[in-house]
Parts: structure tokens; C-alpha cells; sequence
């Protein structure tokens, strides 16, 4: 009898001889995924500027939907009549969905939370909608990602006392619901989600509870929620010591390059972030050494591309000085500047990978960081965070070369 496959395997393909960076394969319903993997936000089904065409050129192997407002609009009973979110945005590669846990503190003055679920008042017409684990997933099942998110009990990152540990108890215990609810085990995989805030302990003891359940893939949440960068890194370096090395690590919501970077070295797999296709509707540009502000006068007759080592379409064809007359007065702007940031952030994994391909990480951090802050000092939070996993950056700027601790 043959063993159907599981919707989701899971390979380390390398690992980094100093960091905890590693290179792995994620393979899922539709399609493989290289990792370490920056996943676009398409929050309704939609990348803001960009077509599911034009992500296939950029090699996207994977997007993110968002469970509370696609349960809102369009709404479950038209996924269903779609046959799932792949084929109602014409998207055939991965998906993964968000629970619609963190409106629970981006809308919080819209949401009541209690054992049941998050009540939310529709910021749209102003309705009720209930959303427990239960809801949640049947909503994920109907939109059919390939990875799901558990519904979490979400409090903001800085928050202190009970509500910390009473968010993060509740967490394990809706995850258990989920689990029950869960009716596309062999098409779908649900992910849960470490919580606890800036506590170790809570961390420790939310990552402990989730390791015993029978998952895929864990989640790093909670986090980019207002805490200081010190913080920020000590949680991430802490749950990725904790959470099982032969499954993905996703950190939720994280996506500034720098940051990217940090965390690929203390262990993380996944990511995802609004970051790259918002501010291109604010006409700025990524690039190695942070972004470009084209509404900035200096580019009016600055006639080369963005970025003269970027393939993406926008790259090849529009120069700095028209996208600077464009910028934020035309939509098109928007569009050509989201499909630059969407490929730098691509492009920014795939040198990461190989660099761990060729045991060369800890040199191309070296690399990027030197760049990224050209002539200006690095950030005693990144030099510490490195230095946690064996990397030294050079101190004096001409000298990118690496030490290892």
C-alpha cells in the first residue's frame, strides 16, 4: 500500500560551521521552497502593486493571505464557490495564512477577547464576527493554504504581568482546538506559534508545550511589536535553541534587511513583512545600503537604474530620474517600485542561501553589514546578536574581513 506524502517535508540541506544559519528545502503542495525564504504580504489575496505573473518572474515561491480579512472580504462561501484562494487570485504556487491573531492587537480597539475567540467589529460596515480557533481554521481550510497559522491569544510585545502568561497558556490551549478543527491534514499543514512576549521563561514553557504536539513547523510571534532590538534578538535566539532543528522556523512579521540577516544567523527559516511593497508606495527603493527616497530632487536627471546589479523588470527599463517624476503622483510608480523591493528581498535570501551553500556566511554578513552601513557605526544591538553566534564584525571599515569568535 503506498504512503500518501505529507503535504509538507522538510530538509536541512546545509549549515553554517559558526552560525546557526542553515540552507534547507521545504517541500509543499505546490511546489518547493528554498529557505531561507522571505514570503511577500498579500493581505486579500493581492500583492499591492503587483500581478501573480509578475511574482513567477521574480521566482516567489511562496506569498502570505490573511485570514481575517479574507474571511471578511470576499468572504468563505466565495473562496468556496472558487475552489480556494489559488484559484480566485490565479495564484499556483504556496500560500501561507495568517491566523488573524495579530488583529487582535492591531485592531484592538475593534476586538474582545476572551476564552471562546476575538470578537471583532468589522472595520468595514461595522458588524460582529466571532473568530475562535474553530472559525479560523475552517476558514484556512476553506482557502486551502499550504501552511496555516494557529489563532493565537496576540498581546503587544512590551506588555507585562498576568495578561502575558494568561495569552500564552491560552495560546497552547486554542492550538489544541485548532488541531481538533483541523479537517485538511493530508493538503495542509498548521504551524503553531511560540508566545510569551519579552519573558524567557513563558517562552520556554510555550515552546516546550507546542514541541509536543504532532506539527510541521513552528512560529516565532509575538515579536517587531514595539521592543527594543536588545529584546527583539534575545527572544529570537532564544526560541530558535529551543524549537526541534529538522522542522522550519518562522518569524512573523520581520522583514528590514538588516534584520533578515541577523535572524538567518541565529537560526530562522521563514519571514514575511509588509515592509518592501508599503514603502514603495512612499516612493522609496531598496538597495544594499538602505533605501532610496526617490522623491528626493537629487535623482531628477539621475539616468541609472535603482540598482545596476538587479535583473527585476523595473531595473532593466526606467531609470532613477523617471520613477523620481512618478513617484507617489502616479499608481504605476507603485507597481514598478513593489516589484523592485519584492526582488531585492528575493534576491537578498537567495545570497544568503548560497553563502550557507558555501560555508560562507558568516564572511557575506560581514559583507552586507559593512555596506548596509556605510559610513556609519553598526548597531550595538546587530554587533551583539552576531556575536551570540560566533561572529565578530570588523570594527575598523576598510577591513570587511571576517573574524570568527
Amino acid at each position: 500500500m503506498t504512503t500518501k506524502v505529507p503535504p509538507l517535508t522538510y530538509k536541512v540541506i546545509a549549515e553554517c560551521s559558526v552560525t546557526k544559519a542553515r540552507a534547507g528545502l521545504m517541500t509543499l503542495r505546490h511546489g518547493e521552497v528554498n529557505t531561507p525564504v522571505f514570503m511577500p504580504v498579500g493581505t486579500q489575496g493581492t500583492l499591492k502593486g503587483l500581478l501573480p505573473d509578475q511574482l513567477i518572474e521574480l521566482n516567489c515561491q511562496i506569498l502570505l493571505g490573511n485570514t481575517y480579512h479574507l474571511g471578511i472580504r470576499p468572504g468563505i462561501e466565495t473562496l468556496q464557490k472558487a475552489g480556494g484562494l489559488h484559484n480566485f487570485m490565479g495564484w499556483p504556487r504556496n500560500i501561507l495564512t495568517d491566523s488573524g491573531g495579530f488583529q487582535m492587537v492591531s485592531l484592538l480597539k475593534l476586538a474582545e477577547i476572551d476564552e471562546n475567540g476575538v470578537n471583532f467589529c468589522s472595520p468595514f460596515d461595522n458588524s460582529e464576527c466571532m473568530l475562535t480557533p474553530e472559525h479560523s481554521i475552517q476558514i484556512q481550510n476553506t482557502i486551502g493554504a499550504d501552511i496555516m497559522m494557529q489563532l493565537d491569544d496576540v498581546v503587544k510585545t512590551t506588555t507585562v504581568g498576568p495578561r502575558v502568561e494568561e495569552a500564552m497558556h491560552r495560546t497552547i490551549r486554542w492550538l489544541d482546538r485548532c488541531i481538533t478543527a483541523h479537517a485538511r491534514d493530508d493538503d495542509q499543514s498548521l504551524f503553531p506559534i511560540v508566545q510569551g512576549a519579552l519573558d524567557a521563561n513563558l517562552r520556554k514553557q510555550c515552546a516546550y508545550a507546542l514541541i509536543q504536539r504532532k506539527v510541521r513547523g513552528y512560529a516565532v510571534g509575538g515579536l517587531s511589536g514595539g521592543e527594543s532590538k536588545h529584546e527583539f534578538w534575545r527572544t529570537v535566539n532564544l526560541c530558535t535553541d529551543l524549537l526541534p532543528k529538522e522542522k522550519p522556523r518562522y518569524l512573523m512579521g520581520v522583514g528590514f534587511a538588516a534584520d533578515l540577516v541577523v535572524c538567518v544567523a541565529l537560526g530562522i527559516d521563514m519571514f514575511d513583512c509588509v515592509f518592501p511593497t508599503r514603502t514603495a508606495r512612499f516612493g522609496c527603493a531598496l538597495v544594499n545600503t538602505g533605501q532610496l527616497n526617490l522623491k528626493n530632487k537629487k535623482y531628477e536627471d539621475d539616468m541609472r537604474p535603482i540598482d545596476e546589479e538587479c535583473e527585476c523588470s523595473t531595473c532593466r527599463r526606467y531609470t532613477r530620474s523617471y520613477l523620481h517624476h512618478i513617484a507617489t503622483s502616479q499608481s504605476v510608480s507603485c507597481s514598478l517600485l513593489s516589484i523592485h523591493n519584492v526582488a531585492y528581498q528575493l534576491r537578498l535570501m537567495r545570497s544568503m542561501r548560497e553563502a550557507i551553500l558555501r560555508d560562507q556566511f558568516p564572511q557575506f554578513v560581514c559583507d552586507f553589514m559593512a555596506k548596509h552601513f556605510e559610513g556609519e557605526t553598526v548597531p550595538l544591538w546587530i554587533r551583539e546578536a552576531l556575536q551570540a553566534v560566533n561572529v565578530e564584525l570588523p570594527h575598523d571599515e576598510n577591513d570587511a574581513t571576517v573574524n570568527v569568535a
